[in-house]
Formats: structure tokens, sequence, C-alpha cells
């Protein structure tokens, strides 16, 4: 990441001032990636003492239980404020979606950094959920009532069916935490909440903001940041060519290019290739279990191309490295995470009448730090109340 937009003013001397409210991010850190003052992304300088202190150090002091269905079951989220406390000083939320080792400590690190960069930490609720699983693909060791996500298939990543409680599916988890921002007794002043998430975190947001049927009567805007996800839930049958800059040696090309690549061609798939292909997650079809099994095709396809998502797209995100999904199913959709992407937002865009946004993160790989705290996307997820 280049440190062209590192802030003058910062010095190992002041250095401290800045750990007050990030004690787990060093001052190494903090000296090369600092932007250029809050105001930059359009935001005004606070003088005034807040009400309450952000909480922003992962540990258990910031964790707080989030009751889901009728039961005891119970999910855990890292989170800057009370969840349950009146707090009129927050105007936004972001919830951050943490990728496949479920490490939402780490998201919540990056999510409070990135707030810290924006000047937003006193006015923004920043959430990072944990999907725990005790799935023989994930076997994490539990707390009492917590509930176990699915791992495998039709799995937390998009919207499956819990293994502890066939009632719940991990997309109830974010459903909840948007009926609780938008309850005006705790939270009166707010006004946008945005959902992020990085590599399976961003297959998470892409099929959440697709499928979900909570955001349309919170009263408060919602908004979506997709950020170098290994797969897309395509919208019907057609896959992109391997012409042009579908195929894999432009596709690993691409990372030359600051800007997103557009000479994409779509058609037919061969099946006898991918026979899944257009299975669930990897598209619409075979949806019998999980969040979405009672909605139509339709229904997903008009929410996908009405809901404001941005895409961010590593620059040289153009390798298997990560957790790439080199599955056939996933091949279908293009040779690296960055061609998948620039593929998927020209077609939802041109084909179906999205007005989807792509960003292309200059200098990042696949990593969710360099990402959300670079300049170019903090008035994204941190839009102005």
């Amino acid at each position: 990441m280049s440190l062209r937009t590192r802030d003058p003013k910062v010095s190992p001397s002041n250095c401290a001032q800045f750990r007050k409210y990030l004690p787990h991010i060093g001052c190494l850190w903090i000296l090369s990636f600092l932007m250029p003052g809050a105001s930059a992304f359009g935001y005004s300088d606070r003088t005034s003492t807040p009400r309450a202190t952000p909480c922003t150090s992962a540990t258990a002091a910031c964790t707080e239980w989030i009751k889901l269905g009728s039961g005891s079951a119970r999910s855990m989220v890292y989170r800057t404020y009370s969840l349950n406390a009146r707090n009129a000083d927050v105007h936004r939320a972001l919830i951050m979606i943490h990728g496949t080792n479920r490490n939402a400590d780490h998201y919540f690190s990056t999510a409070t950094g990135a707030a810290f960069f924006a000047g937003a930490l006193e006015d923004t609720v920043v959430i990072a959920p944990s999907f725990r699983s005790s799935d023989p693909g994930c076997m994490d060791k539990l707390q009492t009532d917590e509930i176990s996500w699915s791992c495998r298939g039709d799995s937390w990543r998009s919207g499956g069916t819990s293994t502890s409680n066939k009632d719940l599916t991990s997309f109830d988890f974010v459903d909840e935490l948007l009926r609780r921002l938008a309850d005006k007794k705790v939270f009166p002043n707010l006004t946008a909440i945005v959902i992020a998430g990085h590599s399976a975190g961003g297959q998470f947001v892409s099929r959440y903001e697709m499928a979900n049927h909570a955001q349309d009567n919170l009263g408060v805007a919602v908004s979506y940041v997709v950020a170098n996800p290994s797969s897309y839930a395509w919208p019907d049958a057609t896959r992109v060519l391997p012409i042009d800059d579908g195929s894999a040696e432009n596709a690993v090309a691409g990372w030359k290019a600051e800007t997103p690549h557009t000479k994409f061609s779509y058609g037919p798939f061969d099946a006898t290739k991918a026979p899944d292909y257009d299975r669930w997650p990897y598209g619409l079809e075979n949806r019998t279990t999980g969040y979405t099994v009672k909605m139509t095709d339709d229904q997903l396809k008009k929410q996908l191309v009405s809901r404001t998502t941005t895409y961010l797209l590593s620059q040289v995100d153009t390798l298997p490295l990560g957790g790439f999904d080199g599955s056939p199913s996933a091949m279908a959709q293009g040779a690296t995470r960055r061609a998948r992407g620039e593929a998927f937002v020209k077609y939802i865009n041109e084909q179906l009448g999205a007005k989807s946004s792509v960003m292309i993160i200059p200098e990042c790989g696949h990593n969710d730090r360099c990402v959300y705290t670079t300049a170019e996307a903090l008035p994204v997820i941190f839009p102005k109340p």
C-alpha cells in the first residue's frame, strides 16, 4: 500500500495520543497508514466530549451476546458501543463480517482502525459478528448456548441453517443486528448502516445483500461493501466466456491496471465442466434449505439490482492465495478474484440494470486491512451522516 497519504503532522513523539482509542495497533502501523485528517473525508473536527468512550480492544470487554430465536441460543459480537444503552451520539453503524478463519477479533481491529482514520469512532458504532462453528470443517470451541453455524455447503457464508438450531440461519443473525440498530430508543440519531466484508465475509455480504428481507422496513438507509470474495451467486446460468479479459492469462496479468477491466463476453456455460456451477451458493438453483429457500429467483434478482452496493477489488488480488476457491463452480466465474468481481459487476449493471459501483484499490492484495484502511475506501464505509 502506498504511503503517499501519510499525515506529515504525525510523529513518534505524539503517536501515543492515537493509541488512546487503538491500543491494539502499534505506532509504526499508525505512522504508515494514517490519513491526512478527518476533514479530507468530509468529517468535521469534533471538540465536544462524547457521552461514551468507544470500546476498541478486541477483548472480552468489547463483546456482547446477541440472543436469537425464542430460546437461549446466542451468538457473540465485538462492538464499540453497547447495543442496549441509549446513545444519541451515534449517527452511523458499520457491521464488518470476518473471513473464512472466523476471526472476528481481527476484523474488529481492522474496522476500528478504519473508523479512527476516518475520524468516525465517536459517532459510529462498529460491530464485528462472530460466526463460530463446531462443524468438522471448523471445530471452534463454543460457549454455553452459543450457536454453531454451518461451515460446509450452504454455510454461514450464504445464509445456511445453523447446525445446532434448525430454525436459525446465519442471515438471521445480521437481521437481528439491523433491528437493534434501527431501534430509536437506543440509537435515536442513527441514519446509515453499512454492511461490509472481505473474502469469505465478502461472499456473505454479496449474498445477504440480494437475499435479506429486513432492510426495507427499517427506516434507516442500508448499503453494502463487498471486498474480494472468491465467488458470487450469479443471477442466471450465463457465465464469462474464456476470451478477451476472461482468459486466465489476461486475468492474472490484470494487476497492472488500476482501473476496472470491462472487456468481458458472456454466454452459455458448458455444464459438463462443472455440473453444480449454477447451484446455490454459486447460482440460484437448488435452494432447498437456509434463508433463501422461500424466495423466488425474481425476488433475489430484484433486490440484487435495487440495493446500494460498492465492490472493492484489490489491484493485485490475482493469485490463488488466502483460501482461494479453485473449485470448478468458482472457476466458471473467472480465473482470479479480481476478474470474477469485475465480470460480475459489469454483468449485473449492463444486463440487469443494477447501479453498483466497483473500485480497484491500488497496490493491495488479498488483505482486509490494506483494503479497508485505504483512503479510497473510507468514505464508502463511513458515509456522511
